[in-house]
């Protein structure tokens, strides 16, 4: 999936789809370690889409704005 398809989806929806991934690479790992994996490249696709994604949500995450605190007594002082 590409990363602009990605960006639309919500942030649950994205975490949704990661665990998906990661549930489908396990299959693909145990397929590989039995033989039975037609194309070995599907290995590395799903590992990148599955960086992709967290890149997005992490991306989704720094933009957010912090909460400004108010410093404490003990703060002012120092």
């Amino acid at each position: 999936m590409k990363a602009f398809e990605l960006r639309e989806l919500s942030d649950t929806e994205l975490v949704r789809r990661i665990q998906e991934e990661e549930e489908n690479l396990a299959n693909l790992r145990f397929q590989k370690v039995i033989s039975q994996l037609e194309n070995p490249m599907k290995l590395r696709i799903t590992k990148k889409d599955i960086a992709r994604m967290k890149s997005i949500l992490r991306e989704r995450q720094l933009k957010k704005p912090e909460p400004k605190t108010v410093p404490s007594d003990n703060q002012k002082k120092a």
